[in-house]
C-alpha cells in the first residue's frame, strides 16, 4: 500500500466526507465495576478511525476499543489489573505518571519479565495521587503505542471542583495509507533521527470527530492526554479562554495558557482545563492544533445549542486539592547534571552551546548513525534496550536537583518514572508556577532545572517520550536506594 503524504489524508478531507453523517465526538465509557479489579486484554482488532468512504483500520488495542477502556477510580483506592496478552509478541503495561512500586512500573526486563504471548500479569498498586494519568506498553512502545495500545486512567479527587461535565480527550496522530491502514514503517531511521513519527491524521478518542455539542454558560473540565508517538500539540480554542488547573495530573495555580494562549502538550503529557462556554446560542467555535508551521489541524468544532444552560459562566471555585508529594529541600539538595545530545544537526548545536567532555555525542556522523541504533545520547551514552547501568544513583529520601541541557535541534518530552518533580527554572529564569510534572517538554538548546525527593526506591526509566528517540538511544536509568 502506498503511504500518503502528510497533507493527502487531511482533517479537512475527512470532515468533508463525514459532514453528511453528522458524527458526534466519541466518548469512551469507564471500566469500573465497583471492585477496582479490572481485566485488560491486549489484542488485534479493527476500528473506524476515519469516516466513510474509508473503511475500518487494523489496530492493536485493549478491550476491543481504541483508546482502551477508561479506568476511573477514587484517590486512595487500590487497583488490581490483570493484563492478558492476546497478541503474538511480548508486551507490558506502564501506568504513566502513577507513583507505583518499582515492580509494578511495567518496564520490560528492568522491573518485570515481559508478558509472553498468551500470558497474563497482574498489576496491583494504590492510587496515591488524584489526577489524569494513562496506560500504555513499554515493549517496542514505538510500534505498540503507535498502533493503538493505550487508555486513560482517571483518579478522582474526594472533593473535585464543580463542573457541568468532566470529559477526557485522548489526542493521537496516525500515519495512514490511502486505504486508511496504518503504515508499517515503524522505527525508520528518518523518524528516529529527526522529530519522531508524525502522522497525517489526528484523532480525538480514536476517531476524527466532526463536532461536540455544548451550551452557553456550561462549564466543562477537559482532561487532555497526548498519546501520540511524537506529535506536540498547541491547541487554539478560538474565542474561548481555557484555565489550566492541572499538569500531568498534579494541581497547579489556575492560569491562562502561556504561549499565545495556546495549550501546549507534548507526547505523554496531560493538561486539565476548565472551559467556560461563553459563546452565544447557535455559534460555533473551532479547536485547532497550531504547533507545526504548515501542518496545522482543524481538530473539532464546538457547536452551541439553541438553548443556553445559564446566562453566564458559574462562579464556582476551580482550585484542586494538593496531592501528597514531599516538598524538596532546595537548600540541602544534591545536584546532578544531565545533557542530551545527538540527532541530525546535533554536532552543530553542541559546538554552539560549548558542550564538551562526557556530555558530547560520540561518533556524530550520519553514516555512523545509519549503521547502528546510536542516534541519541544521555551524558554521552546511547541506550540499548532497557537494562542499563544507572546513569545517576540518588540517595533515598534526599532532595535532588537535576539540571538538564537539551543540546540538540529538537524538542524533547523528558519523562521520569516513579516520581513527580517541580520544574524550577528554564534557561536560568524561575518558572512562574513551579509546576509539578512527570514529563517536561524541553525546547532545542534549552536548560531546565527540576527538583524532587527521591522517595520511591528502585531502578527507574528516565527517557524522551518521543518514542522513536527512546528507541534510538535517548534513555537512562536512575537508581534510588
Amino acid at each position: 500500500m502506498k503511504p500518503l503524504s502528510r497533507s493527502a489524508l487531511s482533517r479537512r478531507t475527512f470532515l468533508a466526507a463525514s459532514a453528511a453523517a453528522g458524527a458526534a465526538l466519541p466518548f469512551r465509557g469507564t471500566l469500573a465495576d465497583g471492585s477496582n479489579s479490572f481485566i485488560l486484554r491486549a489484542a488485534p482488532d479493527r476500528a473506524r478511525l476515519v469516516p466513510e468512504p474509508w473503511g475500518e483500520t487494523d489496530i492493536w488495542c485493549y478491550g476491543g476499543t481504541v483508546p482502551g477502556p477508561e479506568i476511573r477510580i477514587q484517590q486512595g483506592d487500590r487497583l488490581c489489573i490483570e493484563v492478558e496478552n492476546a497478541r503474538d509478541e511480548e508486551t507490558t503495561v506502564h501506568w504513566h505518571g502513577m507513583r507505583v512500586p518499582n515492580t509494578m512500573d511495567g518496564v520490560p526486563h528492568l522491573t518485570q519479565t515481559p508478558i509472553a504471548p498468551g500470558g497474563r500479569f497482574t498489576y496491583e498498586f494504590d492510587a496515591v495521587d488524584a489526577g489524569t494519568f494513562w496506560y500504555h506498553p513499554h515493549q517496542r512502545s514505538f510500534e505498540q503505542v503507535g498502533r493503538g495500545l493505550y487508555g486513560a486512567l482517571i483518579v478522582e479527587e474526594a472533593e473535585p471542583p464543580r463542573v457541568d461535565r468532566d470529559l477526557t480527550w485522548i489526542l493521537d496522530d496516525w500515519r495512514l495509507t490511502e486505504e486508511a491502514e496504518i503504515a508499517g514503517d515503524f522505527g525508520g531511521f528518518m523518524d528516529k533521527s529527526h522529530a519522531g513519527r508524525l502522522g497525517n491524521t489526528v484523532t480525538i478518542n480514536g476517531q476524527v470527530p466532526e463536532a461536540l455539542a455544548v451550551r452557553s454558560g456550561e462549564r466543562i473540565r477537559l482532561r487532555l492526554i497526548n498519546a501520540a508517538n511524537a506529535r506536540i500539540f498547541a491547541l487554539d480554542f478560538g474565542a474561548l479562554t481555557p484555565q489550566v488547573i492541572a499538569l500531568d495530573g498534579q494541581p497547579v495555580t489556575p492560569h491562562a495558557p502561556s504561549g499565545r494562549d495556546r495549550v501546549l502538550i507534548g507526547p505523554a503529557m496531560r493538561v486539565d482545563l476548565i472551559l467556560d462556554m461563553t459563546g452565544a446560542p447557535g455559534e460555533r467555535v473551532t479547536v485547532s492544533d497550531r504547533f507545526y508551521a504548515g501542518n496545522n489541524f482543524h481538530l473539532v468544532d464546538l457547536t452551541y445549542a439553541d438553548e443556553p444552560l445559564r446566562d453566564e459562566p458559574p462562579a464556582w471555585s476551580v482550585l484542586l486539592p494538593s496531592n501528597p508529594l514531599p516538598e524538596p529541600d532546595l537548600t540541602n539538595a544534591l545536584r546532578h547534571q544531565v545533557t542530551f545530545t545527538g540527532g541530525m544537526m546535533g554536532g552543530m548545536v553542541e559546538r554552539q552551546m560549548g558542550i564538551t567532555g562526557e556530555g558530547r555525542m560520540m561518533g556524530n556522523d550520519i553514516m555512523g548513525m545509519m549503521l547502528g541504533e546510536d542516534i541519541w545520547f544521555v551524558n554521552g551514552i546511547a541506550a540499548e534496550g532497557h537494562i542499563l547501568d544507572p546513569m545517576l544513583a540518588l540517595e533515598r529520601d534526599r532532595s535532588h536537583v537535576i539540571a538538564m541541557t537539551n543540546a540538540t535541534a529538537f524538542h524533547y518530552p523528558i519523562h521520569l518514572h516513579g516520581h513527580s518533580f517541580r520544574v524550577l527554572s528554564r534557561n536560568g529564569q524561575p518558572t512562574t508556577h513551579r509546576e509539578w510534572q512527570d514529563t517536561v517538554l524541553m525546547a532545542p538548546r534549552e536548560r531546565i532545572e527540576i527538583a524532587f525527593v527521591a522517595d520511591n526506591p528502585g531502578d527507574w526509566m528516565y527517557h524522551c517520550h518521543i518514542l522513536e528517540h527512546q528507541a534510538g538511544g535517548m534513555m537512562g536509568v536512575i537508581r534510588v536506594a
